[in-house]
Order: structure tokens, then sequence, then C-alpha cells
């Protein structure tokens, strides 16, 4: 039988990147971890790490795919509660990401059910596992509010998400659901948005990103859309008037 200390954190894309660095964190703090990922291989290599910490739980496939996402209730019942959903895993459907009338609509189509549908559809097939305090993260980016050239398709979804996510949070209002935009960082995904430039500069998602996402996680605040830089530098009393 499950302590009350134990809990579950399901976190899609979380075979490289900002998935793997949050995974990483969340299990050598004793969480049980739930995780996906495209790539079977890289998949795998990331759950050898992560078992080094705790029980870990690994479903390769497509968030597109929903006979993928039946697989995740199934693997729940053998875990403690889930009380974290990260949907991470996201598409910016081309590299390098040509205008908006220079896409296809099959791509189009293609952003917008991974970026926008699949966190929905994962949401609802976890729902019954769900903690009835349950925090769930939908990581957003910049290109959701800032009308970047050639970040049409990956923007627009994005932006959909947050406003999925601020009306999931109101019909849900027990539940700490956030749009949590982490900024630019040093990933395969953010080079593959600037395939010739050099991104050395940037933070690794472990630097920055992920202390932010552990504060919130465990300080939760009210749920919202927020951004790397408001979990930095909030003031003490402006956090404490966001804990309710």
């Amino acid at each position: 039988m499950h302590t009350t200390k134990q809990r579950t954190a399901l976190i899609t894309g979380a075979s490289r990147g900002l998935g793997f660095a949050l995974a990483e964190a969340l299990a050598q703090k004793g969480w049980h971890l739930l995780i996906n990922g495209r790539n079977a291989q890289k998949l795998l290599a990331a759950q050898r790490i992560l078992q080094q910490y705790t029980t870990v739980e690994a479903i390769s496939g497509d968030v597109m795919d929903e006979i993928h996402l039946i697989q995740f209730p199934e693997r729940l019942q053998q875990l403690p509660p889930l009380e974290l959903v990260v949907n991470n895993a996201s598409t910016l459907g081309a590299s390098p990401q040509p205008h908006l009338m220079d896409y296809t609509i099959e791509s189009i189509h293609h952003i917008f059910h991974t970026n926008v549908i699949a966190p929905l559809s994962l949401l609802q097939k976890v729902r019954p596992f769900l903690s009835p305090k349950a925090q769930i993260i939908n990581i957003s980016s910049d290109a959701a509010v800032q009308a970047y050239a050639g970040w049409g398709g990956y923007g627009a979804s994005k932006a959909a998400l947050d406003q999925l996510t601020a009306i999931l949070a109101e019909e849900n209002p027990d539940w700490k659901v956030y749009a949590l935009d982490p900024g630019d960082m040093r990933t395969q995904m953010h080079q593959e948005a600037f395939p010739e430039q050099d991104l050395s500069d940037l933070p690794l998602p472990v630097e920055q990103a992920v202390p932010a996402l552990l504060r919130l996680i465990q300080h939760p605040w009210r749920s919202g859309r927020y951004t790397l830089g408001q979990l930095e530098v909030m003031g003490v009393a402006e956090a404490q008037a966001l804990l309710k």
C-alpha cells in the first residue's frame, strides 16, 4: 500500500531537453515517474538513468497516437497517486520554420494535434488517477504572445494551449493549472528552430528553467500563465499572495 508521501509525476517528451532535466530533478527528490518520448532508444536510455533514483515507467510513442495515450492509465494503476502532469512534448512542425502562407495544411494539423489536442486527450485519459489537488503544467512559449515571423504554426498552437489551460483552470478550481513559458534554452528543439545559429550562450534547462519549475511545484501558486522571469524575480509578498 502506498504511503501518503509517495507521489507520481507524468512528463511527456522526457527523453531529452527540459522534460528529461525536470524528470531527473524530480526523481532525485523521490517522485515516481511515468514518462514518454517518440524515440524508443533515447527513452530507454533516459529511463535507465532515472531508475538510479526512483521507480520509472516509460512508454515510447507519439502523443498524437490515441492507442499510445491509452497505455498511460494502465501504467498508473501500479503507481502512487498522480499529483503532477507536465505536458512538455511538442513540435515545431518544420526546421527551418516557413511563413504561414507557405505551410502545408497537413503540417498545421500535425502541429495543433501535437501541441494542443494531445495534451487535452492525455488529461482526459488519466483523469481518474489525478489527485484532487493535482498540478498540471502545460509548457508554453513567448511565441504564444509575441508575433514572430516564421513562428506562426508553433506560436498559434501555443496560444491555443494557453487558452485551453486558462479554461481548464476555470473549470477545475481544485487543481493548479499552469501555462509556463520556460524561456530560451539550449535544447535540440531550440537548435532546430535556429538551425544555423550558435546557441552555446543559452542556458541549459537544468540551469534556470528546472529550478524555477521546482519552486512552482513545491510551493504552488494560483492557476495562470507564468514566465520564467516571473518565477525568478517574484517578491516574497507577491509570491505569498499567489499561494492561495
